[in-house]
């Protein structure tokens, strides 16, 4: 990085690009993001099940695994940024210490959520030693609540009564998921530790809602920073933080970090290839979609996941789960096809972004005096679109 790089004025221009700043993301590619979503998101519980042993526990530690997630991550992002370049002028961040900390200062956003990540990586294993996959992936779609509310007070981005009736619906279909068959066995997720289950579905509930609005937040704060540039900083931050987490385990438990990544085996490096595809896919998600679409795309992968598990595992596909589906069905028609309209007599905007981005472009050009003008049209680059 040059000298002249310090003025904030100055420090932005080095990562503006008038090209960057109209970017359009077409159906198809949200679509491809849906789908690849789905697979990724319905063989994750799979393979943490196939990972146990026979107590029902684990023979590698979590924590470690959790680590290797986000050192892969890390690793595959810095590797595409030797390809494609760190999108903006100046010397690399991986060829200059100053370079990378004027990167790392710019994306020190990015540190918040993968705290909460780091987090919420634990959630996912303790999770699955209560409840059943299908289950454990219901359970965790009960977040969309706590994440329209997050949105709404970090993206301002509003909900019309439909929309809200649809997430209502969502958690409805989740729920009616949940309960026992009538005339069927006993229901084995009812059998389980209730303090500890309950703080695990308040915290998976929570946690990964904070971390997935505010990734946005902070992706989308500078949208005209290459996505892989901010996802090395988004793995790297996270990496520090599991590394943190192991080392403290490993004092704890009186062992020697070698000792912490013992038990491996070939299901757990499918679960770790698995679950940083997982992880790179969502930044992709939160960069050119919104948080809404990507909680949807986790729900139709509870499908997907109950199919695996019926033909694995021989769990039942009860009434309930096929009602329950059809009622998120009904949800997400309903919640993408009465969103927000325009007035009588106004132009439908054009979508830049993503809902959660687009109707703040648009009253940040509003109040520039160029109304329906993107980034780049008439808006001053230099101004945040979202609140520092």
């Amino acid at each position: 990085m040059t000298g002249d790089v310090h003025k904030p004025g100055q420090a932005f221009e080095a990562y503006s690009d008038p090209k960057r700043a109209k970017v359009h993301v077409s159906y198809g590619f949200k679509v491809a993001l849906v789908a690849l979503d789905c697979v990724f998101l319905g063989l994750q519980p799979v393979l943490v099940h196939l990972s146990k042993n026979s107590k029902g526990t684990y023979s590698f530690h979590p924590v470690a695994v959790n680590f290797m997630v986000e050192l892969a991550k890390t690793l595959f992002a810095i590797i595409v940024l030797f390809f494609t370049g760190t999108g903006r002028t100046g010397t690399p961040m991986y060829r200059s210490v100053r370079s990378f900390l004027v990167d790392a200062h710019h994306n020190k956003l990015l540190a918040v959520p993968a705290a909460l990540y780091a987090v919420n990586n634990s959630l996912k294993f303790s999770m699955q030693l209560f409840f059943r996959p299908t289950t454990t992936k219901m359970l965790g779609n009960l977040k969309i609540f706590t994440i329209a509310l997050l949105m709404k007070a970090v993206m301002r981005r509003n909900f019309n009564v439909i929309q809200w009736e649809a997430l209502f619906l969502l958690v409805a279909g989740i729920t009616i998921n949940q309960l026992q068959s009538c005339g069927s066995g006993p229901n084995p997720d009812l059998n389980v530790p209730l303090v500890p289950a309950v703080l695990c579905t308040l915290g998976t509930v929570t946690v990964p809602a904070a971390a997935s609005v505010y990734n946005e937040f902070a992706l989308k704060k500078h949208m005209d920073t290459s996505v892989h540039l901010q996802n090395f900083f988004l793995y790297f931050y996270g990496a520090v933080f599991n590394f943190a987490f192991l080392t403290v385990t490993a004092i704890h438990n009186r062992q020697h970090l070698g000792e912490m990544f013992q038990g491996l085996s070939l299901i757990t490096y499918l679960l770790i290839a698995n679950n940083a595809a997982q992880g790179v896919l969502s930044s992709f998600f939160y960069k050119f979609a919104d948080t809404i679409l990507k909680k949807y795309s986790s729900t139709i992968a509870t499908i997907w996941t109950a199919l695996l598990s019926f033909a694995l595992f021989g769990h039942a596909l009860t009434i309930n789960f096929f009602l329950g589906v059809s009622i998120v069905f009904v949800s997400m028609h309903q919640f993408f096809t009465y969103g927000d309209k325009p007035k009588v007599g106004e132009p439908r905007p054009k979508m830049l972004y993503s809902p959660s981005l687009d109707h703040i472009a648009l009253a940040a050009a509003g109040q520039a005096g160029a109304v329906g003008a993107g980034p780049g049209e008439g808006a001053d680059l230099r101004r945040p679109l979202l609140p520092r």
